[in-house]
């Protein structure tokens, strides 16, 4: 074909990213992929949140006063689902990736480094919503009858999300990989038993409760609690917690975060 019968522009390049929007949620939906294949991420965002609602439900091992034990239980093992994917999950991918050099060659692709933090609180948010749905159905299969008001459990899981996060960045931004995977898994596990997840916090004693009282997986399982449990109002003092713990994991994460 001649340069006089070609059409004007029908094979002329457009160089440049694709829009943002489509850009953030491209990445969005491979994190997501990522996290649901990963075995280990399995194991720490549903499997484990699972067996310890079902095994603590059925039988009687830890003693969780009045009531059913899985109207106790439900709402702890939500906020548990929460911190597993927002803090300790994202901890470890997070810090492997920084490790590897993904961080730092997405952070030199047209998608800005702000966006790929968005596109990564996307998928923790879509894999949350998926891990509440699944708890949610084996705890009504189980006997569990929530009570209270939506909007407080939706704000109080909201906040939780953005606490643990912060948290998770900062220590996957900071840390070494190796370290970051100790750290995460041994958090993990102190708060599993010591943030009234399973156990009452009325089971510690008074100053080591009062301690643990002011960590977020404390106030966003016992603002779960009674807003689900006891059918109470808007928990304040547990959403005012959770937001200081998320402006202080946050900001913290913003200011030392270590793309390399």
């Amino acid at each position: 074909m001649s340069a006089e019968t070609a059409v004007t522009g029908t094979f002329t390049p457009r160089p440049g990213a694709a829009p943002l929007g489509r850009m953030i949620r491209a990445q969005a939906a491979l994190e997501t992929r990522m996290l649901l294949r990963n075995g280990e991420q399995l194991l720490l965002t549903v499997v484990i949140p699972t067996l310890l609602l079902v095994l603590f439900s059925a039988v009687d091992i830890v003693d969780t006063g009045e009531g059913r034990a899985v109207d106790f239980l439900a709402p702890g093992v939500l906020a548990l689902a929460v911190m597993s994917t927002a803090f300790t999950g994202q901890a470890i991918a997070t810090g492997f990736e920084r490790r590897y050099g993904v961080l730092k060659r997405l952070g030199a692709s047209p998608l800005p480094r702000w966006a790929l933090m968005t596109a990564k609180t996307c998928s923790v948010l879509v894999t949350e919503v998926l891990q509440i749905v699944l708890l949610t159905v084996i705890a009504f299969a189980l006997g569990w009858s929530p009570h209270g008001n939506p909007l407080a459990v939706l704000l109080l899981l909201v906040l939780g999300t953005a606490a643990f996060s912060g948290l998770g960045l900062l220590m996957a931004g900071t840390l070494r990989a190796e370290a970051t995977l100790a750290a995460a898994n041994l958090v993990f596990l102190l708060l599993l038993v010591g943030g009234g997840v399973i156990v009452p916090l009325e089971k510690f004693p008074g100053t080591v409760r009062a301690a643990l009282e002011l960590l977020p997986i404390s106030a966003l399982s016992g603002g779960l609690r009674d807003v689900l449990q006891e059918g109470a109002g808007m928990p304040w003092a547990d959403l005012g917690l959770l937001a200081a713990w998320a402006a202080l994991g946050l900001g913290a994460a913003a200011r030392f975060f270590r793309w390399e």
